[in-house]
């Protein structure tokens, strides 16, 4: 049996629906409803149609049918004397299935709640036609965005990388488009683990050339390598404002911003070594912001390899505060000493401590043991000529170890956040 909800505008009893509905076989599941019960009596007892008799419609039964077709989709039947050709263009649009003018009759119920339902059944499926149709023309553009990204990491032809989201479309049984959203993802979220990390070394690097400088290294090396590190920072912030969601991150960016702020204007300034641990202190702050940000997106990211390529960017920013802590401790009084022979061994023991790991996990290549094996080499000779750190010589190799050591992470960076493995978790 048919069940249907009904509308009635007419005074009660004055109008045959609700019997007319009885006797040919309509089942109605609620007494006769007010406009603005539509909706929720829809949802509750779901109906097969929606019958409605109103001799002149207005915007309130509309805004309810409407609010129907969004919320509870049911063929709609409409019995009303207006004829009006605006006013069918309206109820169309509202999602009436069957508009009926001046044609009440109990010998017409059924076949216009028929109309109305086949109606109603062939909008459903055009509208599914269409929804799929638009689920695989975005499909197809994913699968496009991976395969660029596939053929920009692993440098391979167009009908190489699509045969590779096939062969990973089989092995993981999921759609290519699943698999293309997954490697899409991966590597937005890989590119803003890497930049986001970036501002942590950078923050190092910045204080690590100031104290160079104050030491008597060549200003004019070491200004070309500010200038260069202060534009990096810019550019890795407003890259990570316009990609990043501000709602979700936006809070976190904002304290990566306001502390470097203070930390460009304390560079900026007149260099003076009365202010070089407020400059050191500075560092700090950014370094911290930088890698709460840099946790949260390897996080949100939900793809495991991403630590990976957050623990091989941490080693970036420990190489340069490393150096930074050495040279601090050239120049600063015994409680700076202190303080820098502390933070000298608290960064040996991080940055041993991943070189371990990245040795160890099974993501690897030639190229990543080489790169590791070069870190190693600017690392063992940045820790013998830092005990003790030696004016003249002794800083220049310091200096020149701290940046050997910096490329060859921000080689390896690239070739984890490059690699196949990386990009499909």
């Amino acid at each position: 049996m048919t069940s249907a909800l009904a509308y009635l505008n007419a005074p009660q009893g004055s109008h045959p629906l609700v019997a007319d509905m009885e006797s040919v076989g309509i089942q109605l599941l609620a007494p006769p409803l007010k406009c603005g019960n539509l909706v929720q009596e829809a949802i509750l007892h779901a109906p097969d149609v929606v019958i409605c008799y109103d001799p002149l419609p207005s915007d309130e039964l509309f805004k309810s049918l409407q609010a129907l077709a969004d919320t509870a989709p049911r063929p709609v039947l409409l019995f009303t004397i207006d004829g009006d050709t605006e006013m069918l263009d309206l109820a169309l649009a509202c999602g009436v299935h069957a508009f009926v003018v001046n044609g009440y009759g109990r010998h017409r119920l059924r076949p216009l709640v028929h109309l109305a339902q086949a109606r109603f059944a062939r909008e459903k499926a055009l509208r599914d036609q269409l929804a799929d149709l638009g689920s695989r023309l975005e499909e197809r553009k994913i699968v496009e965005r991976a395969k660029g990204v596939l053929m920009r990491a692993r440098q391979v032809s167009d009908d190489d990388a699509f045969q590779m989201l096939r062969t990973a479309s089989m092995h993981t049984n999921q759609r290519m488009g699943q698999v293309s959203q997954h490697i899409v993802h991966s590597a937005r979220f890989a590119d803003c683990v890497n930049r986001a990390g970036q501002l942590r070394m950078l923050s190092q690097r910045l204080a690590k050339l100031y104290l160079l400088q104050l030491a008597g290294m060549s200003a004019a090396d070491a200004t070309e390598r500010q200038s260069q590190s202060l534009q990096r920072i810019d550019s890795n912030i407003a890259f990570l404002a316009k990609d990043l969601s501000q709602p979700t991150f936006g809070d976190l960016l904002t304290q990566v911003s306001d502390s470097w702020r203070a930390l460009k204007a304390g560079l900026q300034a007149p260099q003076q070594a009365s202010q070089m641990l407020q400059i050191d202190t500075l560092a700090e702050q950014l370094l911290a912001h930088a890698e709460r940000l840099t946790d949260v997106l390897e996080n949100a990211g939900a793809v495991a390899p991403l630590h990976v390529l957050n623990v091989a960017g941490r080693q970036r920013m420990l190489s340069q505060r490393y150096a930074k802590f050495a040279v601090l401790g050239l120049l600063g009084d015994r409680a700076t000493q202190q303080r820098a022979q502390a933070g000298m061994a608290e960064t040996r023991a991080a940055f041993e401590q991943s070189m371990d790991y990245l040795r160890d996990i099974p993501l690897s290549s030639p190229d990543i043991r080489a790169g590791l094996a070069v870190a190693a080499g600017h690392w063992s000779q940045m820790l013998a000529g830092s005990a003790p750190l030696k004016p003249g010589a002794g800083l220049l190799a310091l200096a020149a170890n701290s940046e050997g050591l910096l490329e060859a992470f921000e080689k390896l960076n690239a070739l984890y956040e490059h690699s196949m493995q990386m990009l499909v978790g």
